[in-house]
Parts: structure tokens; sequence; C-alpha cells
């Protein structure tokens, strides 16, 4: 029975529901959609995530973050740890761990992780900081590409350097690459996340 009541709140305009919640939390406007229409809670969501798609609706953080620091030491920066924590993983497997079982099994998932996935995730993170601009299966999707891509390019750098295409100048190389891309990414996430809040006051005065 979910399509017919859905039908019947579209029949009302969602710009008309989008106007009246406009400047509420998304728990307020959600109980107010439910008291209004009869709505269950996932019905709700699903209102809302399509008036979100369609643009007639802008989520915004009521708390941004004050200042880079602040953001990266903040539950939106959990990505940024997560690539940082596998980064230092996989250099102790390589560097550190001894090189015998159950050691060099980790040793090669976070290789393959940190050569077919990491660099090309970091590079799309810096690109597209908005969550919005693609979706998941096309990050993971452009983020392998783009690693094999990468990879290769920084073996082919390194070739005409005096260090050559070896294993430590490879690790340093590419973990050097990869926390750049990382940093850059987070910034721009920051810079995002500080937009929309100018915006929404901007709009709110």
């Amino acid at each position: 029975m979910i399509a017919p009541m859905l039908e019947k709140v579209k029949g009302l305009s969602e710009a008309r529901i989008a106007k009246k919640i406009y400047g509420l939390t998304v728990g307020e406007a959600a109980e107010i959609i439910s008291r209004a229409f009869g709505l269950k809670d996932y019905e709700v969501a699903r209102l809302i995530y399509d008036m979100k798609k369609k643009g007639l609706i802008i989520l915004v953080d009521p708390n941004p973050p004050n200042n880079f620091i602040f953001y990266l030491f903040s539950h939106r920066s959990a990505w940024f740890w997560c690539v940082f924590v596998v980064v230092i993983l996989t250099l102790l497997t390589i560097f550190v761990f001894p090189q015998t079982a159950p050691f060099i099994y980790l040793r090669y998932v976070l290789g393959s992780v940190y050569v077919l996935f990491v660099p090309g995730y970091v590079f799309i993170e810096a690109l597209y900081p908005r969550g919005d601009e693609l979706s998941q299966l096309e990050r993971f999707a452009l983020s392998i590409g783009l690693s094999l891509a990468i990879v290769p390019l920084v073996g082919l750098v390194l070739n005409y350097t005096p260090w050559g295409i070896r294993l430590e100048p490879i690790c340093v190389a590419l973990t050097a690459l990869i926390y750049c891309l990382l940093l850059i990414g987070a910034y721009r996430k920051y810079g995002y996340y500080m937009l929309s809040a100018v915006v929404m006051n901007y709009e709110q005065d």
C-alpha cells in the first residue's frame, strides 16, 4: 500500500510540502509529514529522498565544522581516517610484520587494496567532494579504473629517477601521492560543508 499513499501525497505537490518543511531538521520534517499524511517512517524517508533527488530540498549540516582541523577530527572525516589506517597497515605488513602466515595473507589483501583501489579512490574524493555527484557504484568503478592508470604512471616516473622501480621507492612515492590527494580531498569536502552553511544562512537572511 506504499504506492497509493505516496501518490496521494504527490497529488498535493511535493513542492508545497518542501515549502512547509523549509528550515526544519530532518527529524522535525519527518514528524510533520508523518502526522499530516499518516505515513510510516520508511515511507516518509522515501518521500524525503525523492524530494532531495529532484532538487526540491537540500539537506544541510546544521553544525558545520568551524575549521579544517575540527573537520578532520569529526565523524564527517571517517573516510579520511579509514584510508589513512589502511595505508599505514599496508606499510607495516610490507616492512615490519614477518612474511609468514597469517601476516602474509594480510599483506596480500591490504596490498591489493593499496594498489588497486586507494589511489583512484582518493583522486575521486578530491575531484568530486560532494557525496551526491556520483553514486557509490560509480565511485567504486572509477576508483579501480583510475588506480590502474595512476600506479603505472608512478612507476614510469620512478623509472627516470635515480631510485628506479624498486619496492621502497614505489611505496614511498605511492604513499606520498595518496596522502597528498587525501588532504586535498578532505580540504575540498570541508570547503563544501562551509559553503553549504554560508548559502543556508544567506537564504535564511
